[in-house]
């Protein structure tokens, strides 16, 4: 099996881009060569949420100044030219398959679990979000392969 194209411009998706494709972002971001575009969108959007900062702090990768910002937004500012949308819930891919109808554009569907329903304490929901970086950080390196670059 060939290794997927790797892409010059990556959408991360999610349905409010306040906690699973900003961390995707982010995580991109830190492996990717400099020449790679990485951005995320919602099919909504919800302020940042800060156990996903706290997450990623943890990783040592700050997405504290994300603004969440919808596909229309996207559209408006920059519009759909990437090469790779990386889909991370069912209404996020929908939306972009609707998106792409008349684009060249590869859509990828990751189903990641949402952490925002995580109950406990503070340290438990954490755990959540931190889970959900994993298993993103493990798809970006399948996918994408172990570059270094985006913050040397």
């Amino acid at each position: 099996m060939a290794p997927a194209r790797q892409p010059q411009a990556v959408l991360f998706a999610c349905g409010m881009n306040s906690v699973r494709s900003p961390m995707a972002e982010g995580l991109l971001r830190s492996i990717a060569p400099r020449t790679m575009y990485v951005r995320s969108a919602g099919v909504k959007t919800q302020p940042l949420d800060p156990f996903a900062v706290a997450a990623m702090a943890d990783r040592g990768i700050d997405i504290s100044k994300h603004k969440p910002i919808t596909f229309d937004d996207l559209d408006d500012y920059e519009g759909m030219n990437f090469d790779l949308i990386v889909t991370l819930s069912p209404e996020a891919h929908h939306k972009a398959l609707e998106l792409t109808r008349s684009h060249a554009i590869d859509v990828e569907y990751w189903p990641t679990f949402d952490p925002t329903g995580a109950e406990g304490s503070r340290e438990q929901k954490l755990a959540a979000y931190r889970e959900v970086a994993d298993g993103l950080m493990q798809r970006i390196y399948k996918r994408f392969g172990r570059h270094s670059g985006g913050n040397e």
